[in-house]
């Protein structure tokens, strides 16, 4: 009897221990079961917080793409600025490449990405209140120029005005001839002068004229230009005749001569010779002086 139980004992004894390890085992299975999922959900984690930060990155280069995307000139600080946080971006986008992050580059990197997004946040402000700057110098600039067109317009209105009133001066200044008379004169071999009225027995022309009186004449010596026009129509061209200006037109004169001015009424005489060459017919005499017309005078020869 004694016997039969030692060998019952002995096998519950392994039984026990069967139990026991079948235990141990489904503990060590269970506790490395929770730890693979604790660290699969790591891995996740890590994963998606990368791929937030991805996200997050593009979003900042994107606004600072778009600011520097503005027609602005920036100094030589915003472009070392710029140039600054393209470097911090391409540094995060290589860290985020290599493989897993342990928690502390993780931490770090959001770390960088929040001051990254703070500095693209303040140089984008920068470049706005610039390009608000810059609107305001084009808007004064633009005002300026107007202003500045303006007053070349009326300092051109204006010297046009002086122009017309300098044209209009000068005008008043020329000499006028009041009253003008016409002669033919015959000279005779002693020197003695008689007047004549036929064509043949001419030898030139006296013209005696005076001087209307005028305040703003200069006083002084005066050109006097005649133009002599024939019966024919013809203006007659001697070997002394030029040219000269009257009325803004060059004109061809017969004979040329200077009186002196004084503006005291006296009365003037020019005789002009034709050689002798006088036809028959009305003879127009037409004095001009300081660039007009003085006056004009004719006289018919039988």
């Amino acid at each position: 009897m004694e016997n039969q139980e030692q060998p019952t004992r002995k096998d519950s004894n392994k039984i026990y221990f069967l139990i026991a390890v079948i235990l141990a085992l489904l503990g060590t299975n269970t506790y490395l079961f929770f730890k693979d999922k604790k660290a699969n959900d790591r891995i996740v984690t890590i994963s998606d917080e990368k791929t937030r930060m991805q996200t997050e990155i593009d979003k900042i280069e994107a606004e600072l793409d778009n600011a520097s995307s503005m027609n602005i000139k920036l100094s030589e600080e915003m472009k070392t600025e710029q140039e600054t946080a393209r470097k911090q971006i391409e540094k995060l986008r290589t860290a985020l490449r290599q493989g897993q992050l342990t928690q502390g580059q993780l931490a770090k990197a959001q770390e960088d990405i929040k001051q990254l997004k703070y500095f693209v946040s303040k140089y984008s402000s920068d470049i706005e209140a610039l390009k608000k700057l810059n609107a305001n110098l084009t808007t004064e600039r633009d005002e300026l120029k107007s202003t500045v067109d303006s007053v070349s317009f009326k300092a051109s209105d204006l010297e046009k005005q002086n122009e017309e009133l300098s044209t209009k001066v000068k005008a008043a200044a020329a000499l006028k001839t009041g009253n003008i008379s016409i002669l033919a004169l015959n000279v005779k071999s002693s020197g003695k002068e008689n007047t004549v009225t036929r064509a043949n027995t001419t030898d030139k022309l006296r013209i005696n004229f005076s001087i209307v009186n005028n305040e703003l004449g200069v006083k002084g010596l005066h050109n006097i230009y005649l133009r002599v026009v024939d019966p024919s129509g013809n203006l007659i061209i001697s070997a002394n005749g030029g040219m000269f200006n009257s009325d803004e037109e060059e004109l061809q004169y017969t004979y040329k001569t200077a009186i002196e001015f004084a503006n005291d009424g006296r009365t003037y005489t020019i005789d002009w010779a034709n050689n002798g060459n006088f036809q028959k017919g009305n003879y127009t005499v037409i004095l001009y002086s300081d660039g007009y017309s003085m006056g004009k005078g004719s006289l018919a020869l039988k």
